[in-house]
């Protein structure tokens, strides 16, 4: 298992097939594509493969300028040449010049070609490789053994026409489509890049009582370190604070330009910026185990997972690379058979402007280069997607469901109303009852109770044979004494009567305010009016969705009377009301029969299940690490005004991805019958294999260019 998260953070893989990992760079044994680090470098080092085929370039230029100013000289304006030259020396000379351009420069095609054939592994490379190597074997038999063509095909001299430069030309103009490729695939990493040099590179530790610091690299930080932030500095790893009240800008990690106020106990996120005053603060997670480590490890494994829509470019691209070699073979023996003479010539150059063309390439990108830019661009608006799927299912939800509590609230309730049903015990006395047990709980309104409790200094007490029933409350016994708290509903089950305070508790729901009842030794004995404030976003929030099309569905645990008042002031139609935890689940699951395609918004443990059923899970980044596992996004900031961000990104990159597959058919689809010379006998057009190379390689580069438009999309 540490064998394969260590390939997974250190190895290579291929953006067309993210399926293939190694540990060293190469190339995909499926496409032939360079393989790329799955977890980039911060720094702006230079790419091995660039650099690579840069020097082939070049190089490769330098040798096939001269041949491609010779032979169009040669074919427009002979008398521009020295005429002391002979056509058998200038076919000397491009075979010269051209060979190492072929045999150097176009080696990693050729051999990726050869490997291609190989394996039957079919792809670009293939195509490539048999088009140059024709060409050129073509010119080597025309230059020494010319007696060996037709008469009609040699020229008074007894020569026969080569091709020398159009197998240097293209070689030239695959490495500038690949240069250009490379550089901009480097760009689609840039969102990476940009969390990677989020971090700050040093610390300043506290060694010692008196305040004295060292400055340390990052990576020498361990938990429990207590660390000083200057104003101005980068908060180096996350912990909380222990010392100092400051201003912290967060927006680098959620993408919210306010600033967040920091004071003693309060979190802290590593690469944030303290903006004010000095934080003294304890190191609680490192390294991998931050927030910011944690969101690039998601963001690399969801920009080479595989989108649905892919299916449609792999199962074409399957079939395309063998039809295309048929296609070229059929061009070849129709000019050879019924074209004009040089009939033989005509075969050749059909052939091969029919395999270079056709290079899939930008099929094949037309998916994963989106979808690495899409995934990027999310996480830099703080919302992290787990895969590919996500994204393309969130552009057809027409249903959310969101959970009340954390989500549509601020998930930080307060008690606001203690009311005794008798005077057997004094409000002191049973706040400690309830928050010692409510200590043990795991429900959101639990905290609200305990913290009441401290904030009247009360000492709390063990708890014994404590007892939690999901969604309807808890029991146990604290001081010798039975303490059942939770619904009405949970205590009338157990036999206790509530209707001495109904009229208050009735009061308090419609003031959108939870209650809770309290009992002590099976006596009613108070109930507590807890408020969760709404979150200012999710009004909102929810009336964009509502614009967007969206039907937007509340659930609640609380009474219809509470959950009805938070969906009126929220102006949501559709409620459901004391749902239990796998009541929710059950919820989503008839939305999805009636014809839904539903989104769940949620931040509790007890949503886990909802958001596993969901057509895709939207956890809150404020809330607990099962929740976010279950989904499929994570909002950093636990801010609905994020599923309108997520929503516009996922549309804008399938629409991405819909031109990019467009461009790549389309391109394929009238270039290979033009190269094939399907119109040259109506309108006398022959594509040159040069021609056939140029669009070739930019075919490639115009995919990743509209790619790369998702950086810049207003979100």
């Amino acid at each position: 298992m540490n064998e394969q998260r260590n390939l997974e953070s250190n190895g290579y893989t291929c953006p067309m097939h993210p399926e293939i990992i190694q540990d060293h760079p190469g190339s995909c044994p499926k496409c032939g594509m360079a393989l790329e680090p799955i977890i980039v470098e911060a720094t702006d080092e230079s790419n091995s493969e660039l650099n690579y085929m840069e020097q082939r370039f070049w190089i490769g230029l330098l040798f096939t300028l001269p041949v491609f100013t010779v032979s169009m000289l040669n074919d427009l304006v002979p008398e521009y040449l020295p005429q002391n030259i002979t056509m058998y020396q200038m076919q000397w000379f491009l075979f010269l010049l051209s060979t190492p351009v072929i045999l150097w420069g176009g080696w990693p095609f050729l051999i990726r070609g050869y490997e291609s054939i190989k394996t039957l592994n079919l792809n670009m490379f293939t195509l490539i490789a048999i088009g140059v190597i024709t060409a050129y074997l073509y010119s080597i038999v025309a230059l020494f053994s010319p007696e060996l063509f037709p008469p009609l095909m040699q020229t008074k001299d007894g020569l026969v026409h080569v091709y020398f430069e159009a197998a240097a030309v293209i070689t030239t103009l695959v490495l500038l489509g690949q240069v250009l490729e490379l550089r901009a695939r480097n760009k689609t990493n840039s969102a990476i890049k940009t969390l990677l040099n989020l971090a700050p590179k040093q610390a300043h530790r506290i060694i010692d009582g008196a305040g004295n610091e060292e400055t340390i690299n990052l990576d020498l930080i361990q938990v429990d370190d207590m660390l000083r932030i200057k104003p101005g500095e980068k908060i180096p790893v996350d912990g909380i604070v222990l010392e100092g009240k400051s201003n912290v800008d967060e927006s680098m990690i959620t993408g919210e330009p306010l600033l967040v106020a920091k004071s003693i106990d309060d979190p802290l996120i590593g690469a944030t910026l303290n903006k004010n005053s000095t934080l003294v603060m304890r190191a609680e997670r490192i390294g991998s185990d931050t927030m910011l480590a944690q969101i690039i490890h998601m963001v690399a494994l969801a920009q080479r997972s595989r989108a649905p829509i892919q299916k449609l470019a792999d199962t074409v691209s399957g079939y395309f690379v063998p039809t295309v070699v048929l296609v070229a073979i059929l061009a070849f023996f129709g000019w050879w058979f019924f074209g004009p003479e040089p009939r033989l010539a005509y075969a050749i150059v059909s052939a091969v402007s029919v395999l270079i063309i056709a290079c899939p390439c930008a099929l094949g990108l037309a998916t994963p280069i989106s979808i690495m830019v899409g995934t990027g661009r999310a996480a830099l608006s703080g919302i992290l997607i787990k895969d590919a799927k996500n994204l393309e299912t969130m552009e057809k939800i027409n249903t959310l469901v969101v959970d009340k509590t954390g989500t549509l609230t601020e998930g930080k309730p307060k008690v606001t109303s203690f009311i005794l049903a008798n005077d057997l015990f004094n409000e002191s006395e049973l706040s400690k009852f309830a928050a010692s047990i409510e200590l043990l709980s795991e429900h959101p309104l639990a905290e609200a109770i305990v913290e009441y409790a401290k904030e009247k200094t009360i000492n709390l007490s063990n708890v014994e044979k404590f007892q939690a029933v999901a969604g309807k409350g808890i029991q146990g016994i604290v001081e010798n004494k039975m303490v059942v708290l939770g619904s009405e509903e949970f205590l009338n089950s157990l036999g206790i009567e509530t209707t001495v305070l109904i009229e208050q508790a009735d009061k308090l729901r419609k003031e959108g305010k939870g209650v809770m009842f309290l009992a002590i030794d099976f006596q009613f004995s108070a109930i507590i009016g807890i408020e969760d404030p709404i979150k200012e976003t999710s009004i909102a929030a929810i009336k964009q969705l509502k614009e967007e099309g969206i039907k937007i569905v509340m659930l609640s645990g609380d009474n219809e009377t509470t959950a009805n008042t938070v969906a009126k002031k929220l102006n949501i139609d559709t409620v459901y009301a004391k749902i239990m935890p796998d009541g929710k689940a059950k919820v989503i699951q008839k939305l999805q029969e009636e014809g839904a395609v539903v989104a769940m918004a949620g931040d509790g443990i007890n949503d886990a299940p909802a958001l596993a059923q969901a057509d895709i899970g939207i956890a809150m980044g404020t809330g607990t690490d099962v929740a976010i596992e279950s989904a499929g996004v994570t909002l950093i900031k636990g801010d609905l005004l994020g599923i309108v961000k997520v929503l516009k990104l996922s549309r804008a990159t399938m629409q991405n991805i819909k031109q990019n597959l467009f461009f790549a058919f389309i391109y394929n689809s009238i270039g290979v019958p033009i190269a094939a010379g399907v119109f040259y006998p109506f309108f006398g057009i022959l594509l040159s294999p040069i021609i056939a190379a140029t669009a070739m390689s930019f075919s490639s580069v115009s995919v990743i260019v509209n790619a790369l438009r998702l950086k810049n999309i207003k979100i």
